[in-house]
């Protein structure tokens, strides 16, 4: 029987063509969906709880759980997609993540619900680095900055929006709609991908799986998230928090060297040799560290020390995603020009002086419009310039073929950096008083720094197009 594979991918084109932006809507539209039922679920905790009896153990995995499943499911997604199709891949995820959405939005009770957020974590592991890789290669190298700042744009709106549009629908009908809501905006989702993205994939990569390498880095991943999770109500000397942490970080060098030996290995280690591409990944790496950490701590901070309502707090930490959202693209296309190196560290430097200003001037009384929102839009533009152009600065030099493999790789470094940040953010401002608020954004800000002096000491100078010509 004749095997049907998709065409191999074409060379590089020379201009963006109007069915290039139409595939990358298709992509900037599950992201924006992932990542606004992720922010809504938080907002969403009090009345499951009220509704399932549930407790505190109980409603943490419903967020850990998922974060787990996402962080240790990423890089075999990515080479899935890689070597499978990307538009395959990011159709079976978007399936996945509504079947997912479906489960939670039906759960019984709290268990049931803790099992349907793993099978929405499957989903959105599978079509998350599928989604931005099946629409590169349709950008030429000049404007994949831009590319990847529109995409980067929408899930920042989704982060913006989603503890807003989560309380609204609460109120209107509970939080099973929160769940439910996906279903029909992912069938939109899927009939687009079919018509107006073609299939690509790595017609050079070897057949099969390393079938030692790859379980022990799906566990490996999940041992060290799972520990970092359990340390945010455990401490990080309890013997189940550090147990699978170590243990999982001893299985790492086991997937690196098995990595750096089999055809079809679990980690890319080609994409290391890329300078671009290395630091990059420590600059995502120490930046997810304050990014979703810092977010956390604004809104604890919001509603325990300013006793603001929900609603009011969703607005409030609205004003800087928007700014991020809508500032994304333009920086993306300024990083195409004149490079990344400083774009990004000018930026990450602004996102450190935001948080600077909240440590310095914040106090007991509530300060929003004084304090918080002006330090929220220097946020915003320091994010705009960053959150997606971290991202492009990884993907700069990276070949076509390895898209998904780059994408993955940097995503599994950020959930990591994310879990770790808030577990020390939580741990810092455990007694939600001034000074666990500073200590905490304190954390925050020397973070941010770290990332803007990687990205200004090592990254490459020039744009990625200058980089690759020849010199005369």
């Amino acid at each position: 029987m004749e095997s049907r594979t998709p065409p191999p991918v074409p060379p590089a084109p020379t201009e963006v063509s109007r069915e290039a932006w139409l595939a990358l809507a298709v992509a900037t539209s599950a992201a924006f969906l992932v990542v606004i039922d992720v922010s809504v679920v938080n907002v969403a905790l009090p009345s499951i709880a009220t509704d399932f009896e549930a407790t505190t153990t109980e409603l943490s995995w419903v967020v850990s759980g998922y974060n787990i499943a996402l962080a240790s499911l990423l890089l075999l997604s990515g080479r899935l997609a890689d070597r499978r199709g990307r538009r395959r891949m990011f159709m079976t995820g978007v399936v996945g993540f509504l079947l997912g959405s479906a489960l939670c939005g039906l759960a019984p009770n709290a268990n049931a619900l803790i099992a349907a957020r793993v099978v929405q974590a499957v989903g959105g592991a599978l079509l998350t680095p599928a989604s931005l890789a099946m629409v590169l290669p349709r950008f030429p190298l000049s404007k994949r900055g831009v590319a990847i700042g529109v995409w980067g744009a929408m899930g920042a709106l989704g982060a913006a929006f989603g503890p807003t549009v989560g309380a609204l629908l609460i109120e209107a009908s509970g939080w099973r709609l929160i769940f439910l809501v996906n279903i029909p905006l992912g069938a939109a989702v899927l009939w687009a991908a079919r018509r107006l993205v073609p299939e690509s994939r790595d017609d050079d990569a070897a057949a099969g799986f390393d079938l030692i390498g790859v379980p022990i880095g799906v566990v490996g991943v999940g041992l060290v998230m799972s520990g970092i999770v359990r340390s945010e109500s455990h401490g990080w000397t309890d013997g189940w928090v550090l147990a699978p942490i170590l243990v999982g970080l001893a299985l790492m060098p086991v997937v690196v060297w098995r990595s750096a030996r089999h055809a079809s290995p679990l980690l890319d280690l080609s994409l290391f040799r890329h300078r671009s591409f290395s630091v990059a990944a420590a600059s995502i790496w120490v930046f997810s560290l304050a990014f979703t950490a810092g977010f956390l701590l604004n809104s604890f901070m919001l509603q325990s020390l300013w006793d603001m309502s929900v609603l009011q707090t969703g607005f409030a930490m609205s004003a800087g995603p928007v700014v991020g959202a809508v500032s994304s693209a333009p920086f993306g296309g300024l990083a195409d020009r004149i490079g990344h190196r400083w774009v990004i560290s000018i930026g990450a430097m602004a996102a450190s002086a935001s948080y600077l200003s909240l440590l310095a001037r914040m106090s007991e009384e509530q300060q929003v419009l004084t304090v918080f929102i002006p330090a929220m839009l220097v946020l915003g533009l320091g994010v705009g310039a960053t959150i997606a152009g971290l991202q492009s600065a990884a993907m700069a030099e990276v070949e076509p073929r390895q898209f998904a493999s780059a994408n993955a790789t940097t995503r599994t470094l950020q959930q990591v950096g994310y879990a770790i940040g808030i577990s020390v953010v939580l741990t810092l401002a455990a007694d939600l008083d001034v000074a666990g608020f500073r200590a905490g954004y304190a954390w925050i800000v020397v973070c941010y720094a770290i990332s803007a002096a990687i990205m200004a000491t090592f990254y490459p100078a020039g744009s990625a197009q200058s980089r690759q010509q020849p010199v005369s």
